[in-house]
């Protein structure tokens, strides 16, 4: 007989108990005992710790998710915080470029992830392993809201990122535990390179400090061309009294002679930036400073005014790529954020030519003649250009320089380039014309200096362009960091300038070479013209949009030095001196076309207006 056993059952259980004894064919007991006989069997104690041992590794796995999941999320967070308070914030003018250079930047990162995934190998289980390892040795992370210690990427108090750069990244984006970059065969291209593919030959050095060797082979040679650009459009106010004296010259006559290179000059500046786009700055740069040797050769044998204009017409032609030459060489040869010292630079060295078309000129002139002299300057440009054609290193045009997103016509079309045109053109053109004529012509005629005065205010001029051309790259590179752009700075020094051509026309009782240093710096403004322009359009229409600007500036410096002599010409002489009068109404004049433009230029347009012109800078 078997032993009677009472069992307390919930009611739920009860209940199926119950539907189990009449579904089936055994009674409530039978159940009840075989299912105690299964439990209590040794087969069940062994898959229940074969259960217990599964729940277990799942928890294991549970936590170890879990802590993936910290690791990826404090990854990410990391990130944000690093990108809102390093990155400064874009404005609307930038939005273009900024999702082209997103755009590509996205596809770099979709290629890199198809090859991790192509090769097995997960980038993020390397992170949480290598983030693993590390911390083995610390305490977990704890979500408290605050970390144990300052993060180096961290604002400090007063909202600026303290951040170090960050260590440049492998083609998978890896680093070793000391921040070392890994070995890799292809090196990821950086976002300046990713923004437009320019013709480069050699890998731009990291850093704040130029590549020296780059510095010998392409900067040294471009500053030399431009050098000579600089002496041949200043020597006119040197020479001008012995080819006056040699050919009976007017006024007229000598504005015409020295503005026929800006003519010229100007005339180029369009083709010489899609070629400068097209085919590099080494070829075309070299090709075209034959044609400034030619003309000096010309301009030296002259034995009549034509030949004199036709001479210095193809100078002006030959030293038309100079400077945009040499800016789209600091384009694609040195990293952006060097660009504006660097170009600060070259306009500094430029300017020694026209400190050499002063008192080293005139005293070549004593000793050679102008005709000696200009055969000299013809040598200087042949050496000059086969120094460029050999030293400088060979660059292959992409197919994206070769076919720019964006043309010329897109160039003019936007308004910001007209706001900024009249301006530089008008303020720059201004100082080019009365630096390299008018400015001696009224020392003599006004002033009444005798020529070693002339000579040496001109020479002090050209000192004033020289330190003025490196003080503005500085400045425009430091006081960026301080919400001060170029524009405001051109705005700034334009304003400056006025007072200065005020003070001439007005013969303030100061020395006299002191407004005209100012004056002669306002033509170094170039270099917060063009960084400007680098705002506005990408690097691979640096050619054509500084050609473009430069077309503008040399026109209006033909324009000011040709309607300064017709002005002037509508006096007659006294004892061969101009009267006052005639130099202030042609100043003057010139001067309130400076200021209209100057206005135009600080015009706020609202926001909405045709492409994306900014508000205040």
């Amino acid at each position: 007989m078997k032993p009677w056993v009472a069992v307390s059952l919930s009611e739920s259980t009860a209940a199926r108990l119950s539907r189990a004894a009449q579904d089936g064919c055994a009674s409530k007991s039978a159940i009840v005992e075989a299912a105690l006989s299964h439990f209590l069997a040794p087969e069940a104690a062994s898959a229940k710790a074969a259960a217990s041992a599964q729940l277990d590794a799942i928890t294991r796995q549970l936590d170890q998710l879990h802590c993936d999941l910290q690791i990826v999320g404090e990854a990410v967070a990391h990130q944000a915080r690093f990108l809102l308070a390093v990155t400064p914030a874009l404005s609307a003018a930038d939005e273009a470029a900024a999702c082209t250079l997103g755009a590509a930047r996205f596809d770099e990162f979709a290629a890199q992830v198809a090859r991790r995934v192509r090769l097995g190998t997960s980038l993020i289980n390397e992170t949480v392993e290598r983030v693993t390892r590390s911390g083995s040795e610390r305490p977990p992370i704890k979500a408290t809201g605050r970390a144990p210690r300052r993060d180096p990427t961290a604002p400090d108090r007063s909202g600026r990122a303290v951040a170090k750069s960050p260590v440049p990244m492998t083609s998978e984006g890896e680093r070793n535990e000391h921040g070392a970059e890994l070995a890799s065969k292809r090196t990821v291209r950086t976002p300046s390179q990713l923004r437009f593919s320019s013709p480069r030959t050699e890998a731009r050095p990291p850093g704040d400090r130029p590549n020296w060797m780059l510095v010998v082979r392409v900067f040294l040679p471009f500053a030399a061309a431009y050098y000579l650009s600089y002496l041949f459009r200043t020597i006119g106010a040197t020479i001008a009294g012995p080819l006056a004296s040699e050919f009976g010259l007017k006024a007229d006559d000598l504005g015409l002679l020295t503005s026929v290179y800006f003519l010229t000059f100007a005339a180029a500046q369009i083709p010489i930036g899609v070629w400068l786009d097209r085919y590099g700055p080494r070829r075309v740069q070299s090709l075209v400073l034959l044609a400034a040797a030619i003309g000096a050769v010309l301009f030296a044998a002259s034995s009549n005014f034509m030949l004199l204009l036709l001479g210095r017409a193809l100078i002006g032609l030959g030293a038309s790529a100079a400077l945009t030459a040499g800016l789209k060489a600091v384009v694609l040869w040195f990293p952006a954020e060097q660009a504006p010292v660097l170009n600060g630079l070259m306009i500094m060295l430029a300017a020694f030519g026209a400190m050499t078309a002063t008192l080293p000129s005139e005293y070549m002139l004593v000793s050679i003649g102008w005709r000696g002299l200009f055969q000299l300057l013809s040598i200087s440009a042949v050496g000059c250009a086969l120094t460029i054609f050999l030293v400088v290193p060979r660059s292959s045009p992409s197919a994206e320089a070769k076919r720019p997103t964006m043309g010329l016509r897109a160039i003019y079309a936007d308004p910001r380039f007209w706001r900024l045109a009249p301006l530089s053109a008008t303020c720059i053109g201004s100082a080019w014309a009365l630096q390299g004529l008018w400015a001696a012509q009224w020392l003599s005629d006004v002033e009444r200096l005798d020529r070693s005065g002339v000579i040496r205010t001109l020479f002090l001029m050209a000192l004033a362009s020289s330190v003025g051309a490196m003080g503005l790259g500085i400045a425009v590179q430091k006081l960026r960091r301080y919400g001060v752009g170029p524009r405001k700075l051109l705005s700034l020094f334009a304003l400056v300038s006025f007072v200065a051509q005020l003070a001439v026309v007005l013969r303030v009782p100061i020395p006299s070479s002191l407004p005209w240093m100012v004056i002669a710096a306002l033509g170094t403004a170039t270099v917060l013209s063009y960084a400007v322009l680098a705002e506005y359009f990408p690097k691979e229409l640096a050619g054509r949009a500084n050609g473009a600007l430069n077309l503008f500036h040399i026109g209006c410096a033909f324009l000011v030095q040709s309607a300064i002599g017709l002005v002037v010409q509508q006096w007659a002489p006294q004892q061969g001196h101009y009267p006052e009068i005639s130099y202030q109404t042609a100043f003057g004049a010139n001067l309130v076309v400076q200021l209209a433009a100057w206005i135009w230029f600080n015009i706020r347009l609202p926001s909405s207006t045709s492409g994306g012109e900014r508000r205040g800078d």
